[in-house]
């Protein structure tokens, strides 16, 4: 399962992400992708397009694809530490529940998965965001590149 960010700081990477979707359609036998926005919180789309008319609650997500799941999110995890850490935070709607609750819950129910980074390692430590995500994925954040890919697939396949 992929779940992606979308928009804002992401624009960049919009190429990138489809050649991910793209590859990832070939190498899973059955591949569910959703996008978030910054980080995850109560629900998640399937088409940007329709992302406020059509959105699936996460809890259904979690209660939907059992534990045995791999999980990859991808995203540059930069945002304002408050997404992560506080009600309210999120830049687009109020979030009853901080993103690292969902987060958590995310990490716990699927515990193979991984975290992919678009934005260069040596470029991490300038966003406490990405620190912060990096420790509620349990250190399994990689650089969305051939190195990192393999590694967080050696990670999922553990």
């Amino acid at each position: 399962m992929l779940f992606s960010d979308s928009g804002g700081s992401m624009d960049p990477h919009i190429k990138l992400m489809e050649e991910l979707f793209s590859a990832a359609h070939t190498e899973f036998k059955h591949l569910e992708f959703f996008y978030f926005h910054n980080c995850v919180y109560e629900a998640v789309w399937k088409d940007n397009k329709r992302r406020w008319s059509e959105r699936h609650n996460m809890l259904d997500v979690l209660h939907k694809f059992p534990h045995d799941y791999k999980v990859i999110f991808v995203g540059d995890a930069s945002m304002s530490p408050y997404e992560i850490n506080y009600p309210g935070g999120s830049v687009e709607h109020w979030n009853e529940e901080a993103g690292a609750v969902w987060m958590r819950r995310a990490v716990e129910h699927w515990p193979k998965s991984v975290w992919l980074n678009p934005v260069g390692e040596r470029h991490w430590h300038y966003t406490q965001s990405v620190a912060l995500l990096k420790d509620l994925m349990e250190d399994r954040m990689y650089p969305l590149t051939l190195e990192g890919l393999d590694s967080g697939m050696r990670t999922l396949a553990k």
